[in-house]
């Protein structure tokens, strides 16, 4: 089956944002190949080996400010999932999950980029970029915890706000059931050539394990 377009609407783009955009079709959720395995080790293992470059601690500023456009305080608990993934591979918490986080988390820890997932099967078009408003909240995970996402950019479906580059919403996210994907890699301005390595890198490391994926 051909893969179905997917659009997502916005105004006025974020001047600190680039997005990379990618949509997977035709791929259960499965333990991950022994490549794909050895992509994550290699970048966990880089992680733990050495503390952040002075490029990445520079990538690393840049996603937050990105994520201070609407008032959003990217502090604490409330920091760009790329952290969280770095300080996890640095102590050691980091392992295989199935092959579609694999790719994500591979990816994220090799460009220092927050990158989303979101079950297009559980999620209702349309799509659109937006700040969240005051007061927004959504639960991010199977324990019912919430988070305030009041002046996040984040990606909206139907329903509402979604996913976005801290924490994804827990009504969209895979499952063993998931067979297509949309993946938002929350890029930078000023680091557009590490976005697009970035999205070709994930890509092939999806392609290689089977699925069609396009970018959007």
């Amino acid at each position: 089956m051909a893969a179905r377009p997917i659009r997502i609407a916005h105004r006025v783009p974020p001047p600190e944002l680039a997005l990379g955009v990618v949509v997977l079709e035709g791929l259960a959720v499965a333990p991950a190949a022994a490549p794909l395995v050895a992509a994550l080790e290699e970048q966990i293992a880089r992680r733990r080996a050495a503390p952040l470059s002075a490029l990445e601690e520079q990538r690393r500023q840049a996603s937050r400010e990105m994520l201070r456009r609407g008032r959003y305080k990217p502090t604490g608990r409330g920091k760009p999932a790329s952290e969280y993934l770095v300080r996890a591979a640095g102590e050691g918490e980091l392992a295989s999950i199935n092959l579609v986080v694999d790719a994500c988390n591979a990816t994220s820890l090799a460009s220092g980029i927050p990158i989303s997932v979101v079950d297009l099967d559980r999620a209702r078009a349309p799509f659109r970029l937006a700040l969240a408003p005051e007061g927004a909240r959504y639960v991010f995970n199977s324990s019912g915890q919430e988070i305030d996402v009041s002046g996040l950019l984040c990606l909206w479906d139907a329903e509402g706000p979604t996913a976005n580059a801290v924490k994804d919403a827990m009504r969209t996210k895979t499952g063993e059931a998931t067979r297509r994907t949309l993946s938002v890699l929350w890029g930078a301005r000023g680091f557009e050539a590490e976005l697009e390595r970035a999205t070709a890198w994930y890509r092939e490391l999806l392609e290689r394990a089977g699925a069609k994926t396009q970018t959007v």
